[in-house]
């Protein structure tokens, strides 16, 4: 059985579902200028540090770069990205285990978009800065993710 091309209808995302169930990971691609790619490349580096990079290939198979608002493509299993995401590694590679973590409640079939998902996806976010910023040997990146841990624990959300 195949992932399917896209995950839109129940049907395809069952079968989604079935897949990662069974170990599938994808062969994570990004699309994009060299810039663009240099950089996500910088953001994944630190998404292995904090070895989470077969969460991220499990859930996403694409991160697109685009020149209006960065998102998850649900239905395509995708992230769009415009370069101001993606200029501060530390910050581009939480956003991209934000995005990962959103798309894993959308095959599970939860809510995943609106208040509660998204103090949940932040959680996410944080708990990923906290494991990059034990795992690196950076001083520079340990200080980046304390600067974001703080910056995203201050966010309230009604």
């Amino acid at each position: 059985m195949r992932f399917p091309v896209r995950v839109f209808t129940v049907e395809e995302v069952e079968r989604a579902r079935e897949i990662i169930e069974r170990g599938y990971r994808h062969r994570l691609r990004v699309k994009g200028s060299l810039e663009f790619k240099r950089k996500v490349k910088e953001a994944l580096k630190l998404v292995e540090t904090a070895e989470y990079y077969n969460f991220l290939r499990t859930y996403i198979r694409l991160i697109v770069e685009i020149g209006g608002f960065s998102q998850l493509r649900e239905s395509e299993v995708t992230i769009w990205a415009n370069l101001y995401t993606i200029a501060d590694p530390v910050d581009a590679a939480s956003f991209f285990v934000q995005k990962a973590y959103q798309m894993k409640e959308y095959i599970e079939g939860k809510l995943y978009y609106g208040g509660e998902a998204e103090k949940r996806a932040v959680k996410q976010r944080i708990e990923f800065l906290k494991e990059l910023k034990e795992r690196s040997k950076s001083k520079d990146v340990k200080r980046e993710c304390e600067e974001h841990i703080k910056r995203w624990s201050e966010i309230t959300y009604p």
